[in-house]
């Protein structure tokens, strides 16, 4: 029997047109595109019926309200910050795919994952590393702990890349939950291109799917990302899994977040928590007060005392259902001649900049030649308009070299007028405010609108209509309008 017979073949298809050639090419000579040929493996068309089986039955459409309620059945892992992002467990016959950079601590989470759902009983791990040995798995197992638990006897490692081989061997073992760590080292023989390449990439994860779906194995894929932190590989890839989860954070610093951009089984509004320690990553008991620094501008009764810094703003954000309070810092230097700097990290730097024109247009304070500092302690990232007020006043705190009072939270959307709009679950952000200790929150006014918070106790709410009247609040009056910077040559 000739390798043609039992090996399927692959072809070089075209992303842009679908033509195949059999070998890669630069261009494709159908429509043109540079770098858009993809080794793809060729699948042999089902047979039709012959002509003498009967037809096929129409199709059939049913009521909405008729259709019956699907059964979800889910594993949790044991660790509730991870089940709340997947929104109670991983679903049966699932994929899920986790994103993170070098070092953040995927495979940890991942083998303490496997370790909690193993320790609820009954439940198999299969996992199959194209990165490290078992020998590599065992330490980082011993290191966290787990060997001495259930993990020790349920959790399966294999040292295999080999999507084939892995897929025999979950067949073989039954596994409850099948780990791949990474999806960019698997590979399919059937392909002549490298590990990581597209079309190794997408044939693996169409193969895990298929094993996922057709024996009940709910799937964890581990990806990587790019320098933009994005996921590597083809969009497919996202689209083609059940659930993206991100672990963020910085790398050197002990908190990570868990966040979900995709959930077909839940919300991908929850975020989850942890802090890296020695023995692994511990869930915090209360992630509200987890980002706030030694720094911030806590009142008697708070956690971080009465210290206050130029440039520093507590706001209270909501993740999901979890307000949680971050604080903004910022710094403002006088530039050089020439383009001012802009850097920020946590938040979107094209926001930092329409806020920069609109504090100087509608609030007076003028930035435009001053370098600008933006930062969120912690390493959390907040993309919601209703950061955009502690942005700002942090700005303003910084230029006018004067502390925020002590006690103050802010937080509010800025219009292109300098107006104040309102943010939702103002009252969930205040009320938790106010169990850490604060004082006093700067809030949009928004009288007129009818998801305005009622009273908060121990908070004395200050209600501003505009950022001008945002930023005399936060710092009084000021004595004399800002000089202006010195003309350039």
């Amino acid at each position: 029997m000739t390798r043609a017979a039992t090996k399927p073949q692959s072809r070089f298809v075209c992303q842009s047109c679908g033509e195949a050639f059999l070998r890669w090419e630069g261009q494709c000579r159908s429509c043109g595109s540079w770098n858009s040929l993809v080794e793809t493996v060729v699948r042999e068309p089902r047979r039709s019926a012959s002509s003498g089986a009967p037809p096929a039955l129409a199709a059939e459409s049913a009521p909405l309200a008729s259709v019956p309620e699907p059964r979800v059945p889910r594993h949790p892992f044991g660790i509730a910050e991870l089940d709340r992002v997947l929104g109670g467990g991983i679903v049966v016959g699932s994929i899920v795919l986790l994103g993170g950079e070098p070092g953040i601590g995927k495979s940890t989470l991942l083998l303490q994952a496997a370790a909690g759902i193993c320790a609820t009983g009954g439940a198999t791990v299969l996992y199959a590393t194209g990165e490290e040995s078992a020998a590599q798995v065992r330490l980082r197992a011993d290191r966290l702990g787990l060997l001495s638990g259930p993990a020790g006897s349920a959790i399966r490692v294999a040292a295999e890349s080999e999507v084939g081989r892995i897929a025999e061997l979950a067949r073989t073992d039954r596994p409850t939950i099948l780990i791949v760590d990474s999806i960019q080292t698997s590979t399919v023989d059937e392909l002549d291109g490298p590990a990581g390449s597209v079309g190794q990439v997408r044939e693996s994860a169409l193969r895990l799917a298929e094993l996922a779906k057709s024996e009940s194995i709910a799937v964890v894929l581990v990806g990587h990302v790019t320098k933009d932190g994005s996921l590597a590989g083809p969009k497919t890839l996202e689209h083609l899994v059940d659930a993206v989860l991100a672990l963020e954070g910085e790398r050197f610093a002990p908190l990570r977040i868990v966040r979900a951009s995709k959930n077909r089984f839940g919300s991908t509004e929850e975020v989850g928590v942890f802090e890296m320690g020695a023995t692994g990553l511990a869930e915090l008991d209360d992630p509200a007060r987890a980002f706030l620094s030694g720094g911030a501008n806590v009142g008697a009764g708070g956690a971080a005392g009465e210290r206050a810094a130029p440039g520093s703003v507590v706001a209270p954000t909501l993740e999901g259902s979890r307000p949680i309070l971050v604080e903004v810092q910022a710094l403002v230097a006088p530039g050089p001649v020439g383009t001012p700097r802009r850097t920020a990290n946590g938040v979107d730097p094209n926001r930092v900049a329409l806020l920069i024109a609109v504090l100087g247009r509608r609030a007076g304070i003028g930035l435009a030649s001053h370098d600008v500092y933006v930062n969120l302690a912690g390493g959390l990232s907040v993309e919601e308009p209703a950061l955009d007020l502690p942005i700002a006043l942090a700005l303003a705190s910084s230029l006018r070299d004067r502390p925020i009072a002590a006690g103050t939270v802010a937080i509010g959307e800025v219009g292109l007028l300098g107006e104040l709009r309102p943010v939702p679950g103002l009252d969930r952000r205040l009320r938790e405010a106010a169990r850490l200790g604060f004082t006093r929150a700067i809030v949009p006014g928004a009288a007129d609108r009818p998801d305005r918070s009622g009273p908060v106790e121990g908070l004395a709410v200050v209600r501003v209509d505009s950022l001008r009247e945002a930023v005399e609040a936060a710092l009084g009056p000021a004595a004399g309008r800002v000089a202006a910077a010195p003309a350039r040559c």
